[in-house]
């Protein structure tokens, strides 16, 4: 053994032995996983050790990454093979199932956090699961991954920005890149270098509960902006370490029809994409192309169909398609669980998923199954080897190009960027370049931070959990201030000079406030603060659109105790609003702002200006949807309350 290699395997020994002494963060293994790990009988048989005197091209840095990758991929037996083709979300797993099982990739679901949910928390975990990795044979790390599609947003203190339907609203490049690049330092310095982002959907129907993920419903918006997001994303954190964006879901799962869907009660999500080829390659494919032209090294699947063909199963669009026309040589990811939705028992869906091109497999509780399942298949015949080890091949050059093998472990010393200072003002320019001005009766905006009595009301106006939105601490968001960060209400405060009152009642109910005969006090000003609460994916498809019953009896109780009443919508889409607009004076669309709801006020009082502009067509009436974008109507009734690209200055 040479020096260099004593220093790393000692290295290793203390770095394993630190790891052992710290508490495991991993408190959710299911009693099959546990029982699975211990059989003997269906565990994986590893490479024979390398002999002291052989220090393999694989570990060599300065070894280009095809002949690294050969030679790494000509010492890996079918087990260490399908290992890597492995992908487990890390509830169902101890550290030592991925040294047992080999495991190529560990990843975190919505809420998947350690239960210390701090960066230093979050990098403890990884590097444990990481240091197992480093135990097996090859020593080949594994890629951890997680949803950051608004930030690291599962990491209590993460900087949260706004979702993908805000940032289309600023239709602003620069400023997407930059929050790409800030996602990236945050993920690295908890160790992960794999986000499931960006959604570049092209959302065709506003039913859909993934419409806030998707940027636009222009196709050339979203184009412009998941490529600069991307660029961002992959701009290295520190020499050498990097992290890769996952452009999803491919391909058309912004185009499927409402009612279509046979998952539980979900409606449109992972539904049918009823279109031909000429329209999916012209409203759907551009984004990929584009993607992959920068630098895409990793594509998710959608759960959706193309014409009654799961995706998962569809060989033509992903080998055929993403492989070979358009030359993507990163790897293929499933979704959570999808292979499970595809025709037939587990083994046909295991073989026809590899077959049609899959790379690496989400099976979140099914370490066992899956291993075993897909070792059959090869064994089989019914998967060929080369498939495998296109696969693998596949897997292995990403994990170098990462520089995952020199640098496997947490960017610790970037732990104090998370949240910091910095990267909450960009997420709050961000929130002022989003909001788009849909009405404003007799110029009410902007306001003077002078004015003499403000009544603010909404349960949002003073909730980070509902300006968040889904995929903000759970996978369906929560409606409590978890996070640290800025409310509405609280931008409000901090707007205003000290001659003005506030006073807050999220029930719109200011009875208390009477003037010294008696009379009820009436407000200069009310900002009312409306919309959805939060949700994401399948649970979130709705075909009605409309307000909270609550929302609504607020309403009614502030208008009268106001002479002019702001509405500020919270919303991961437009809703139906048309028959209130008569007794609202000005309206602002704000989204799903995140953390930084300071960015609000900053508009409202005039520091800065309107600038946003709608990325999606605003409804008159649910009976709208979806548009016909083909021939849509410009004026009268049967036009859309705000076309795309609306806004007022």
């Amino acid at each position: 053994m040479t020096t260099s290699s004593k220093r790393l395997w000692w290295l290793l020994v203390v770095l394993v032995g630190l790891v052992a002494c710290t508490k495991g963060e991993n408190d959710g293994v299911t009693t099959a996983t546990v029982a699975a790990s211990e059989d003997a009988a269906i565990r994986p048989t590893p490479t024979t050790e390398l002999p002291d005197s052989d220090e393999p091209l694989y570990q060599d840095a300065a070894a280009t990454i095809p002949a690294r990758v050969e030679d790494l991929l000509s010492r890996m037996t079918l087990a260490e093979k399908i290992g890597q083709m492995t992908l487990i979300e890390k509830n169902s797993l101890r550290p030592d199932d991925v040294t047992t099982y080999l495991l190529g990739g560990v990843l975190s679901g919505g809420g998947g956090s350690p239960n210390n949910n701090t960066p230093q928390g979050w990098a403890a975990m990884v590097n444990e699961f990481q240091a197992a990795a480093l135990e097996t044979p090859l020593a080949i790390p594994i890629i951890y991954g997680v949803d950051a599609v608004h930030g690291h947003g599962n990491l209590r203190g993460a900087t949260i920005f706004p979702h993908n339907i805000g940032l289309g609203a600023t239709g602003n490049p620069n400023l997407v890149q930059q929050i790409g690049q800030m996602t990236a330092v945050e993920m690295a310095a908890t160790g992960i270098y794999w986000n499931y982002a960006p959604v570049v959907a092209v959302p065709q129907d506003i039913r859909w509960g993934r419409t806030y993920e998707g940027y636009s419903e222009n196709t050339a918006l979203v184009t412009q902006l998941s490529t600069a997001y991307l660029q961002g994303l992959q701009t290295p954190v520190s020499e050498g370490v990097w992290v890769i964006g996952t452009p999803k879901h491919y391909i058309g799962d912004g185009g499927t029809t409402w009612g279509s869907s046979t998952t539980g009660d979900y409606r449109i999500d992972q539904g049918v994409t009823q279109v031909d080829e000429t329209t999916l390659r012209a409203i759907h494919l551009p984004p990929y192309q584009a993607t992959i032209e920068n630098g895409a090294l990793s594509i998710m699947i959608s759960y959706s169909s193309w014409q009654e063909t799961k995706m998962h199963g569809e060989h033509y669009l992903i080998t055929d398609l993403l492989k070979g026309e358009l030359g993507f040589g990163g790897f293929i990811v499933s979704d959570w669980q999808a292979i499970d939705q595809m025709p037939g028992n587990y083994y046909d869906q295991v073989v026809a998923s590899l077959n049609a091109g899959l790379d690496m497999m989400m099976v979140p509780y099914d370490t066992v199954g899956f291993i075993a399942t897909a070792t059959q298949a090869v064994t089989n015949g019914d998967v060929p080897q080369a498939r495998i080890d296109d696969a693998v091949r596949r897997i292995l050059t990403v994990k170098f190009q990462l520089g995952l093998f020199e640098h496997p472990l947490a960017q610790e010393e970037l732990i104090p960027l998370v949240g910091s200072e910095a990267h909450r003002e960009l997420a709050r320019e961000a929130v002022r370049q989003s909001l788009v001005l849909l009405q404003n009766e007799g110029s009410v905006l902007p306001l003077s931070d002078g004015v003499g009595t403000i009544f603010v009301a909404g349960a949002a106006a003073d909730n980070i959990g509902i300006q968040s939105g889904g995929w903000t601490l759970e996978w369906q968001g929560t409606t409590n201030n978890a996070n640290p960060g800025t409310t509405i209400l609280a931008g409000i405060d901090n707007a205003v000079s000290a001659s003005t009152a506030i006073h807050y009642n999220k029930f719109g109910n200011f009875d208390p406030f009477t003037n010294e005969d008696g009379s009820p006090l009436i407000a200069e000003v009310g900002i009312a603060v409306i919309g959805e609460r939060p949700y994401a994916e399948g649970p979130g498809d709705d075909g009605d659109l409309t307000l909270p019953t609550e929302d609504l009896a607020m309403l009614a109780n502030l208008r009268p105790r106001v002479n002019q009443l702001i509405v500020i919508i919270i919303s991961g889409r437009p809703i139906i609003i048309t028959d209130y607009l008569p007794e609202w004076d000005a309206v602002v669309a704000a989204w799903l702002p995140g953390t930084e709801g300071g960015g609000v006020a900053d508009v409202l009082f005039g520091a800065y200006p309107f600038t946003g502009t709608l990325p999606y067509t605003w409804p008159r009436s649910i009976s709208q949807l979806p548009f016909d974008f083909t021939n849509l109507p410009t004026s009268g009734d049967d036009a859309p309350l705000y076309p795309f690209g609306y806004g007022l200055r």
